[in-house]
């Protein structure tokens, strides 16, 4: 490999890496023509996983009352999923590495269709908990897989163009999750309650998994263990345990902590996820130098630029889940907006993501390092827009859409050339591992985001009043700002050292 750069439309990177062949060694075949059919089968699935995130939380109130749950039983059923998927994502990275990228995303979505069967079927609380979990497990199986897939089967602008895709669907998944479980829940269809929920992801689920094994491109034969690029049939196991250990600990008490006013145990384990995450780093840095196979190569994440990708994605996708969250408990909670109309408020947000992020890479490349800093500077003058709008209790009127329009355009800016950038620093052997990396960082940064900004609203909030409602949103929205400036310094502090 050599040392030497070429410039991409996501910035340097090194020769021979982003834009390598998708038939290398080790890697998937190309898509036969029909790269259209691949992106939109794998973009479904990651739509469908994502939109199983928030579509349950419109559905929870009529859950509580169908099944009598208790309120921490209603947070597993909701929380379950994210686990899970949480704790399991890089290793699904990883087995698609080892075992084929098209070969796990048809079995994440055998199982992740099947376990929504099982939830909408459930007779009972514990039933649908546990059903979860294996939904979330399937999701980590399946999700992975899309970015490889891209990765290796997409190159130079073609791939710039998925990914941009790619980042709309994940940035617009929370509106869309809203909006869903809004109609299915009004719709009331069959007299089911909110077992439509679940039981749309098998009406989708089934197609998927007959286009997908027709047209998703075959995986290469694994070479043996040590024979190349691939990962052969090793498998970390002491990563794995390390890794999953630390994504537990910290996950938990984020999901269930503010349910449970955050009692000593949570912080306990926060804490014990930060000597997990410190222990994990540690053994897969002597794994890699004894020569080992390490579950996720200490060299992905010391990639040039890659750390600062990754913090820029992780807190878009913290002031994303964040923003999401608050809005849509003050629209449904303070303003007495239905589930769906709160939903389509959302709309000017997921269109004006969808055109910037299929259409930053159409810039000038001289324009393109300033992206992302305009991005964050985007969202900042946003949310303060948005927060100054609701402040008097209204419903905001031109200024709160202007600032929704704001959000969308910010977060387009913020988090596809991030995406874009990450993915273009790491050798193609190593796009599953880049995959797991990022999917994994927006997914925590979203909890990372309700647990933090979310829990600033809640305690803001106090007695629900539309008055205490849109004061909490105007705390709420300046530390959104707040993260906005974060990201602005950490973009400003990369285009001047490259």
């Amino acid at each position: 490999m050599r040392d030497t750069t070429t410039t991409s439309p996501a910035g340097p990177r090194p020769s021979g890496t982003a834009d390598a062949s998708s038939k290398a060694p080790g890697t998937d075949n190309a898509s036969g023509g029909r790269p259209g059919w691949l992106l939109g089968i794998v973009l479904a699935g990651q739509f469908m996983a994502l939109l199983d995130v928030f579509i349950v939380n419109v559905a929870a109130p009529t859950m509580r009352t169908d099944l009598g749950t208790s309120g921490a039983e209603l947070q597993l059923i909701v929380a379950g999923y994210v686990i899970s998927y949480s704790v399991l994502l890089i290793t699904g990275a990883r087995l698609g590495a080892m075992f084929g990228h098209r070969r796990m995303y048809l079995g994440g979505l055998v199982l992740f269709t099947a376990a929504s069967l099982a939830c909408g079927l459930a007779a009972s609380s514990a039933q649908l908990i546990a059903f979860r979990l294996v939904q979330g497990a399937g999701a980590a199986a399946m999700i992975p897989q899309v970015l490889s897939l891209i990765q290796r089967n997409f190159t130079g602008t073609a791939r710039i163009r998925a990914l941009g895709v790619y980042a709309a669907v994940l940035a617009t998944g929370a509106a869309a999750g809203q909006i869903a479980g809004g109609l299915l829940v009004s719709a009331d269809l069959f007299g089911w309650s909110w077992r439509p929920v679940f039981l749309v992801n098998v009406v989708v689920g089934i197609p998927l998994l007959v286009l997908g094994a027709r047209m998703l491109p075959r995986d290469e034969p694994r070479p043996a263990a040590g024979a190349g690029p691939a990962y052969g049939g090793v498998l970390d196991r002491g990563g794995l345990v390390l890794l999953a250990s630390a994504v537990s600990l910290f996950t938990v008490p984020l999901v269930l902590g503010q349910e449970l006013d955050w009692p000593v145990w949570g912080w306990v384990m926060l804490g014990g996820s930060v000597a997990a995450a410190v222990a994990f780093a540690a053994y897969e840095s002597s794994l890699a130098r004894r020569g080992g196979v390490p579950l996720f190569p200490p060299r992905v994440v010391r990639a040039p630029g890659m750390p600062v990708s990754v913090v820029r994605a992780g807190l878009a996708m913290v002031v994303n889940s964040a923003f999401m969250f608050v809005m849509a408990l003050h629209l449904q909670a303070g303003l007495g907006f239905g589930a769906l109309r709160a939903g389509l408020t959302f709309v000017p947000t997921a269109v004006a993501f969808g055109i910037a992020g299929l259409t930053w890479q159409r810039l000038p490349e001289r324009l393109r390092p300033a992206l992302v800093p305009t991005g964050f500077t985007t969202l900042t003058v946003s949310f303060l827009a948005v927060g100054l709008a609701m402040r008097d209790g209204g419903e905001g009127g031109p200024g709160f859409y202007a600032g929704l329009t704001g959000v969308g355009l910010g977060l387009a800016l913020a988090f596809s050339p991030s995406l874009t950038g990450a993915l273009a620093l790491v050798r193609p052997e190593d796009a599953p591992h880049a995959s797991g990396l990022m999917t994994t960082t927006a997914q925590l940064g979203g909890l990372i985001g309700v647990a933090t900004i979310g829990t600033l609203y809640l305690e803001r909030l106090g007695a629900l009043t539309v008055q205490n409602s849109a004061d909490a949103v105007w705390d709420a929205s300046v530390a959104l700002a707040a993260v906005g400036v974060l990201g602005l310094l950490a973009g400003v502090r990369y285009r001047y050292r490259r």
